[in-house]
């Protein structure tokens, strides 16, 4: 597997019996800075799919933070359990001590099964932690939207690079996923003049959507091979993949998820067929600039304002991948590895 070739440098398994915590803390990578990366709660299979997940993100944390300009590196924890479970106080405080006692090396934050009262627990434990109560990533699902507000504007570059134009006049965008960032995505894209195609898992999401956007509602089994001009994930990683690719109808897959890709292979074989990718660690950038921002005391206008950037970063690597005629995953990762290696 790709993941266990990488170079990381510290992988830490936590487990503290007086709460239950058993947790992963993976450090890729802190040349630019402090390693950044959620927290997040999931129940796994399999403890190596909980590691294999966690080396993935943090790598993913590190690539985002450099080629967003971002004084930061990557790492990721994973607190292995369902988020639903019955969560208490001192579970996330014991896992704040652990991140205490790294002095500053990981810096943690919210993501999938955790929220801003489990980053107020951390907090009592340790200052390395973002999203807590009153700060700017906590504000009003401000990371959820401006994380939205980026794919959007990739989705923009995208069309540019496909068709020509941003417009989404007469386009149909299938979004797979309608949590905060999926579902902000369809506000962004209705109001452009999108048509919507939308799944999840939770059947109340996909008619609300229905209502909300007009959308045309799928279940998740078949919006892989729905007909539009742009495939966006928005939910778990890895759908890219050798089932799915041969099912794509799309001419574009650009989307929230983080690890699209199953494998770097599967990057090539879009290409191949003839899809544009917008790879997920740039596209997906709105959330860690919203923490940055709100780790160096910006506030949400200076935040929304950078998040524009994405734009740019974007089509830079399109053009970059069209002079070298490389799909744009290298691209992207040979423009990353290079602001990695620079001085």
């Amino acid at each position: 597997m790709e993941v266990w070739k990488e170079h990381f440098e510290q992988l830490i398994f936590l487990q503290d019996q007086p709460s239950g915590l058993k947790a992963i803390i993976a450090i890729h990578n802190t040349k630019l800075g402090a390693a950044l990366g959620g927290c997040r709660m999931w129940h796994y299979a399999s403890e190596e799919d909980a590691v294999r997940d966690a080396l993935r993100l943090a790598k993913g944390m590190t690539y985002k933070s450099a080629i967003s300009g971002l004084p930061y590196g990557g790492g990721k924890a994973v607190i292995l359990g369902p988020p639903d479970q019955r969560k208490h106080e001192l579970l996330f405080r014991a896992l704040g001590r652990y991140i205490e006692s790294l002095q500053g090396r990981y810096i943690t934050g919210m993501d999938l099964g955790t929220s801003v009262a489990d980053m107020d627990w951390i907090r009592l434990e340790t200052t390395y932690v973002t999203d807590t109560t009153g700060s700017l990533g906590a504000t009003g699902d401000l990371t959820a939207a401006m994380t939205a507000y980026g794919v959007y504007l990739g989705i923009r570059a995208s069309l540019k690079r496909v068709f020509g134009t941003e417009t989404f006049i007469h386009r149909t965008v299938a979004v797979q996923g309608l949590g905060k960032v999926g579902y902000q995505l369809c506000r962004y894209l209705k109001r452009s003049g999108a048509k919507l195609v939308v799944s999840d898992v939770n059947p109340s999401r996909r008619n609300q959507a229905v209502k909300d956007f007009g959308a045309h509602a799928l279940r998740p089994d078949e919006i892989v091979e729905a007909a539009c001009d742009v495939f966006s994930p928005c939910a778990l990683g890895g759908i890219i993949n050798d089932l799915t690719l041969p099912r794509l109808r799309c001419r574009i897959v650009a989307g929230a998820a983080n690890n699209q890709l199953a494998e770097k292979r599967h990057g090539h074989q879009l290409h191949k067929l003839g899809i544009l990718y917008a790879p997920d660690y740039i596209i997906n950038a709105g959330g860690i600039i919203v923490t940055s921002c709100e780790l160096n005391g910006s506030d949400a206008a200076f935040a929304n304002k950078q998040v524009e950037n994405i734009y740019r970063t974007l089509t830079n690597v399109f053009d970059y991948a069209g002079r070298k005629r490389i799909p744009t995953s290298e691209a992207a990762d040979e423009r990353t590895e290079q602001l990695l290696a620079a001085p």
